[in-house]
């Protein structure tokens, strides 16, 4: 014991002295010794040496062994406390427990002041040293839950206060982390924000406990306003924690502690209003009268400016609520136990109040306000049980499929079923289907009743389907079924009852209507409707069994059941119309009857009868506003048309009476749509047929004025759609069946030339012809009286003016006809306009200078002009008509005008000046239409400039989205200089309309003038792509910019680029083949694309043209293009191998343009002709043998272009293959004489090369190979052709030039035996291409005065030089 106490007093010094070493082994020592005593004493100082050395975790576990040794000694307690605290916020937890039982020691032991100061001191810690958490949880020491609160009552703050902090810190901790969770999950792949949103809101609600500290704050707080607040919190976070929970028993637990929360408030009266759209939204009854009316008039109360306040208010105001009426609208004043915030009055100084609605207008009104912006499924029940009451079927559907939307989104939301509140949604909208579809009606019924079988709307409303659908059997057998399930429904008796009336069993009927009389008659205020409607169901029973007039006369009969059911319900509409019935047909007072059916048609438009009835009177009276309101109403209402599936028929008299009206006010399209409507109800109503008739024959499509055709329906529709054959089909055999109406005769002519129209844009150009031709040899055999009508002479204009528009066809247009349809002039149509000079006589007036073609050309616009003349004539007593009448007849003249010789065009004709006349009368007689400034700008543009603007700028203001104005008014800035200013307006154009080709056609001009050749050519591209067949400007500059683009390109351009100009100007000819200029340019496409047959064609007619023209008028500039034209035929005959005929126009060429002082064309020019002619010349004359001429002719060629080293090249091959030794001696000097002048010439090289080749000249062999092989390499002035041909040679010089096997030969009439190097057959194939003669490779394209038709082409018109490589005839080659 001695040795133990020596170890105890050992270790005291050592840790006086801080040896802690010595202490430690001392102790352990001790442990050794002496087990039993002093245990707890020596851990002590063992804790505390371990912890001066920093060994924490030795020290905790020796401290926690002396507490176990000896619990209550507070030393152990106090060190680990220590411990703990020097650890920061490390050990929190175990500090916590450390200093509750520390605490609870004290407590023991009666020292509270330790006590508190151990628990304040561990809050602190916690508080500066741990986290927000750990904080929370540290202050629970001081909470009611705490074993030591008894101890510190009155000594830590209240419990609120410190539940407060509790929750204001877990608030703000538990929203940072689900943000910050969302944050970090939404990132991961195939990840969706609702679905994480509601994953980590379910993890961190999990694991939260802040619904019970707000339950805790709630029951301490001392302050009202904290609770509430507080109280409004839980529910929040509750309903926030059931919107998270997936679908089961959990969601069910949180759906009951939100539900039960609302209604705790909504006992309390605390104006929340979250809480009470819970508690008034989440129930869910079978009837509206099973919700408390106190609450929802409590919740009017508190709550006057919410939506559903307003839904709520309108419907328990109504006569169809179930509750009883309040006897004070005004909200109930507070009683004395609420709080005195609640009673107070708001800032304004008043309390507030809720709006009571007086009228059903207001009530109305009020509702659908509420339920407009209300998300309430409480208000949706009421507005739909209100809708229904009204008849508001429409606005209900659409507000029905909203509801059920929001059902399913509740139900997902909450957990809760709300079955009842579905079903009743499904019959409110089966109910507002049924009128007008039965099928989806029926299946909403069907799905309540399989919930609900006992549901009495559901089977009334399938049964009034079957009663819609004229099924009174099925309708039968379902109603005596759901009568049997509810035998004390007397609605649902009732209902099957009527059926059996509606079958034709009145007896029946009336028997059992009659027995549910007492039980409606108890039933007492609320049944009245019902009521009413079976009292007036007995009336009609009894009318229907005595049909006597003196029975339906007497006022003891259906009579008197059809006033006690107004008395029962004023607002019945049936009975109305019965009585009306009753007034009209036997008590013959019209005024009492009247009364009553517009009383029935204003409560309720389904009642068709009193419709029709007042509708004929109100026709009687020849009201035909009211008639259209009636049948409007009726047509609205849905009971017109039959639903699909229907065995009803439909009423066509509504559409038809909306027609009669519409033909009274002569809007005529919507009479034409009206009466359509009702024949497609009724396609035996004649009447209708009548007025359908009138509709179109005032609407100008003269249909016929009887019972309509269904043939000529059909054929304009087939015109209408475009399908002018079919329709052409039709109307002929509608004419043949009635040849004198003339409605149908017009109505042909006018489909017939829509067809040649059509067939003119599409490039139909014969069959264009061919149908105006038609045109006019039915107008000449049509009745009498059509020929005074202005459709008839628009199309006979139109007829005419096609031939114009095709002038190859100008042959054919029927002269005598016309002349014989527009007769001898003893009409005044010549006087309409009387500045050009154009009677009735169309063969007079012609310049007898003119050609047979000018003669046929005026005729015909002649002949248009005066059918136009007629139109105006017989337009004169309707002014629109005259207007568009002086409008054709403008266009009419301005096409004469431009269809004159430029040069006659460049001052103001008599047909220009008639055609400004007559725009300026159409502008008089229709100022507002844009049509006729635009074409007033149009004839103007060349005669005064400011006018022409002004014209377009005043068509723009009435239509601004005019293409063709924009276009116009870009022309004419475009022929002023204002190019800036045209380019915008070409713009505008485009975007008006992208398909208006010739608002591209000026951008593209545009393009031109800037020098941007590229963009134009692909402006003239698109313009000519989605440009009509007959547009002749998009024609003549796509085809010229397209040469321009071959002549500069390569020679291995695409196919696609010749072929296509030839489509466009061959499409030209047949429109205009005066133009002269566009036949040369299709000639030489022609000849670029190798169809020299065509070529030779077109050139000899061109020829022929322009010789017969110089002979007219001796005019230079036609000897000028003759001479030019006659240089390419010869080429072209050449091409075909016709040697002669290809000598003969070369001679003729080189002939006028010999003299260089008579000849029109300039030095270049003429220089170009002639080489041209030169060289076709020699190549012919060397075809036939003569290769003296030929050289000569080369010479002459070779002298006038200044040493042409084509033709030179040319010139040596001729001499080569004479086969002469001086021939070809010269032909080498000249190939030499090539090379000094160009010498990169690759002709002359590849001649060079094949030269040294044949004479074995290795020297210049070699300085030609070198000379190839840079070629080659060279991409300047070689073409792909040139590459092909080098690569030949080259293969050539490596197969049979030095040291290759040769042929001892002798040339013929050769002596010499001194072996030459000859080619084997196959060398001769492989230079036949190089030693084959080429035909000529010039040609020239003249210029002509039509080439101005169009603004600006005189950029493009200047004479240009085409190299056309023509192949000659293999047999014609001569042997090398």
């Amino acid at each position: 014991m001695s040795g133990t106490k020596a170890l105890l007093k050992a270790i005291n010094e050592a840790i006086k002295q801080q040896k802690w070493d010595d202490a430690i082994e001392a102790a352990q020592e001790v442990f050794q010794k002496d087990a039993k005593n002093y245990q707890a004493y020596v851990h002590i100082f063992l804790a505390f040496a371990f912890d001066k050395k920093n060994q924490v975790d030795e020290a905790e576990a020796t401290y926690l062994a002396a507490t176990a040794l000896k619990p209550t000694d507070t030393q152990a307690w106090q060190g680990l406390i220590k411990l703990y605290q020097r650890q920061r916020g490390k050990k929190l937890k175990q500090y916590q427990h450390a200093a509750l039982k520390l605490a609870e020691i004290y407590r023991d032991i009666n020292e509270m002041y330790k006590c508190q100061d151990v628990v304040d001191k561990f809050v602190d810690h916690a508080r500066s040293q741990g986290d927000r958490e750990q904080y929370v949880s540290a202050l629970d020491l001081i909470l009611p839950e705490s074993p030591i609160y008894p101890a510190l009552e009155g000594r830590v703050p209240h419990p609120a206060k410190t539940y407060e902090i509790q929750a204001q810190i877990t608030e703000a901790d538990e929203k940072k982390r689900i943000n910050t969770l969302i944050g970090e999950r939404r990132t991961r792949i195939g990840a969706r924000v609702s679905e994480v949103s509601l994953e980590v809101k379910r993890e961190v609600y999990g694991q939260s406990r802040l619904g019970y500290v707000y339950g805790q704050l709630i029951n301490w707080a001392t302050d009202d306003d904290v609770r509430r607040t507080y109280e409004e919190k839980l529910l929040q976070y509750c309903y926030d924690r059931l919107l998270a929970w997936p679908p089961g028993e959990q969601k069910q637990r949180e759906a009951a502690i939100v539900q039960k929360l609302a209604n705790d408030m909504v006992i309390i009266r605390h104006p929340f209003k979250f809480a009470w759209d819970i508690a008034i939204n989440w129930q869910d009854h079978k009837d509206i009268a099973e919700w408390d009316v106190t609450v929802l008039r409590q919740y009017c109360s508190f709550f006057p400016d919410s939506d559903l306040n307003r839904v709520i208010m309108g419907f328990l105001t109504s006569d169809i609520s179930p509750f009883p009426k309040e006897v004070s609208q005004q909200p109930t004043p507070p009683t004395s136990s609420e709080s005195e915030d609640e009673s107070e009055d708001d800032e304004a100084g008043g309390a507030p109040t809720t709006y009571v609605p007086l009228t059903e207008e207001d009530r109305l009104l009020m509702i659908m306000e509420g339920v407009s912006s209300a998300d309430s499924l409480f208000a949706l029940r009421l507005t739909g049980e209100y809708y229904q009451h009204v008849e508001e079927h429409e606005s209900n559907v659409e507000l029905m499929r909203k509801a059920l939307d929001l059902v399913k989104s509740e139900r997902t939301k909450t957990g809760l079923s709300f079955q009842n509140t579905e079903d009743a949604f499904s019959v409110y909208l089966g109910t507002a289907l049924s009128p007008r579809n039965h099928q989806e009606a029926k299946a909403l019924f069907d799905g309540v009743l399989t919930h609900d079988p006992s549901s009495t709307r559901a089977m009334i409303g399938v049964g009034l389907i079957f009663e819609e659908e004229e099924e009174y059997t099925e309708a039968i057998d379902f109603l005596e079924r759901a009568l049997k399930r509810d035998p004390e429904n007397l609605r649902v008796k009732t209902e099957a009852a009527w059926v059996k009336a509606l079958k034709g069993d009145y007896v029946t009927c009336k028997s059992e209507l009659e027995s549910c009389l007492p039980g409606l008659t108890k039933k007492g205020q609320v049944n009245k409707e019902l009521l009413a409607q079976t009292q007036y169901r007995i009336g009609y029973c009894v009318w229907n069994l005595e049909t006597s007039r003196s029975a339906r006369k007497s006022r003891s009969g259906a009579y008197a059941y059809f006033l006690e059911a107004l008395k029962s319900n004023l607002n019945y509409a049936p009975a109305y119309t019965s009585l009306g019935v009753y007034y009209a047909d036997y008590a013959k007072d019209k005024k009492r009857a009247r009364r009553c059916f517009q009383k029935a048609v204003e409560l309720s438009p389904s009642e068709v009868q009193s419709a029709e009835r007042l509708a004929r009177s109100f026709a009687d009276d020849g009201d035909w506003d009211r008639v259209e309101l009636v049948a409007q109403r009726v047509v609205d209402s849905g009971k017109v048309k039959p639903p699909p599936g229907s065995k009803r028929k439909g009423i066509s008299w509504p559409f038809a009476a909306l027609g009669v009206a519409e033909l009274n006010k002569q809007d005529y399209r919507k009479a034409i749509v009206s009466f359509q409507a009702a024949l497609r109800i009724l396609p035996e109503d004649y009447n209708s047929w009548v007025g359908l008739g009138e509709s179109y024959h005032g609407s100008g499509r003269k249909l016929l004025e009887r019972r309509g055709s269904p043939k000529f329906i059909l054929a304009d529709v087939k015109r209408e759609l475009g399908e002018f054959d079919e329709a052409i089909e039709l109307y002929r055999k509608v004419v043949e069946t009635r040849p004198d109406e003339a409605g149908v005769a017009i109505a042909s002519m006018q489909v017939t030339v829509d067809s040649a129209l059509d067939s003119l844009d599409k490039g139909f150009f014969g069959k264009a012809i061919d149908l105006a031709a038609e045109t006019l040899e039915f107008a000449a055999d049509a009745p009498q009286a059509i020929k005074e009508t202005f459709n008839f002479w628009k199309a006979v204009a139109d007829a005419c003016s096609l031939f114009s528009s095709v002038q190859s066809r100008l042959s054919e247009f029927p002269v005598d006809l016309v002349q014989k349809l527009l007769g001898d002039g003893s009409l005044p149509e010549q006087q309409v306009v009387d500045v050009d000079g154009v009677d009735t006589a169309i063969t007079n007036g012609v310049n007898s200078k003119e050609d047979s073609t000018g003669t046929e050309l005026t005729r015909v616009l002649h002949a248009t002009i005066l059918a136009h003349k007629r139109a105006i004539h017989a337009a004169a007593n309707d002014i629109h008509a005259q207007a568009v009448a002086y409008y054709n007849l403008g266009w009419a003249e301005h096409r004469a005008h431009m269809c004159l010789p430029f040069k006659l065009r460049k001052k103001a004709t008599n047909y220009l000046k008639a055609s400004i006349a007559c725009f300026k009368r159409a502008i008089e007689l229709e100022a507002g239409n844009s049509e006729f400034w635009n074409a007033l700008g149009v004839v103007t543009s060349g005669v005064n400039p400011s006018v022409s603007q002004h014209a377009f700028v005043r068509s723009l203001h009435l239509n601004e989205g005019g293409a063709h104005a924009w276009t116009n008014l870009g022309t004419l800035a475009l022929l002023q200089g204002d190019i800036p200013f045209a380019n915008d307006a070409f713009t505008k154009a485009q975007s008006a309309d992208p398909d208006y080709s010739h608002a591209w056609l000026g951008q593209g001009l545009v393009a031109l003038l800037t020098g941007d050749q590229k963009e134009a050519r692909g402006l003239f591209t698109h313009a000519m792509d989605i440009a009509e067949a007959s547009s002749m400007s998009t024609r003549r500059h796509y085809a010229v910019s397209m040469f321009d683009y071959i002549m500069e390109s390569p020679s291995d351009i695409p196919i696609t680029s010749v072929i296509q100009p030839i489509l466009a100007l061959s499409q030209l000819q047949g429109l205009r083949p005066s133009d002269l200029a566009y036949s040369h340019l299709a000639a030489l496409f022609q000849e670029r694309n190798h169809e020299h047959a065509r070529a030779v064609s077109t050139l000899q007619t061109l020829c022929t043209a322009l010789e017969a023209d110089y002979e007219l008028t001796e005019s230079p500039q036609s000897l000028k293009h003759f001479a030019i034209a006659k240089a390419d035929l010869g080429r072209a005959h050449l091409a075909v191998g016709s040697n002669p005929d290809a000598i003969e126009s070369a001679e003729l060429a080189i002939q006028l343009s010999a003299d260089e002082s008579d000849s029109e064309l300039t030095p270049a020019e003429r220089r170009r002709v002639r080489l041209s002619a030169h060289v076709t010349l020699g190549l012919a004359k060397y075809y036939q043998g003569s290769v003296d001429d030929a050289v000569a002719c080369f010479d002459l060629a070779i002298a006038e272009s200044d040493g042409n080293p084509d033709v030179a090249c040319v010139l040596a091959q001729v001499l080569w293959a004479t086969g002469r030794e001086e021939a070809r001696e010269r032909a080498r000097e000249v190939l030499f004489e090539v090379i000094e002048s160009s010498p990169h010439h690759v002709q002359a090289v590849l001649l060079l090369g094949v030269v040294a080749l044949l004479d074995d000249d290795e020297e210049s062999l070699e300085a030609v190979v070198a000379e190839l092989q840079s070629l080659r390499a060279s991409d300047e002035g070689v073409t792909t052709a040139d590459q092909r041909r080098l690569g030949e040679v080259l293969r050539a010089v490596a197969a049979f030039g030095k040291g290759a096997r040769r042929r001892t030969t002798h040339f013929p009439g050769s002596k010499s035996t001194t072996p030459r190097a000859t080619t084997v057959p196959a060398f001769s194939n492989i230079f036949s291409p190089i030693i084959v003669l080429p035909t000529p490779t010039l040609s020239t394209r003249f210029s002509s005065s039509a080439c101005t038709f169009c603004p600006l082409q005189s950029c493009t018109t200047s004479l240009c030089v085409l190299f056309l490589p023509l192949p000659c005839p293999a047999a014609a080659v001569p042997p090398a």
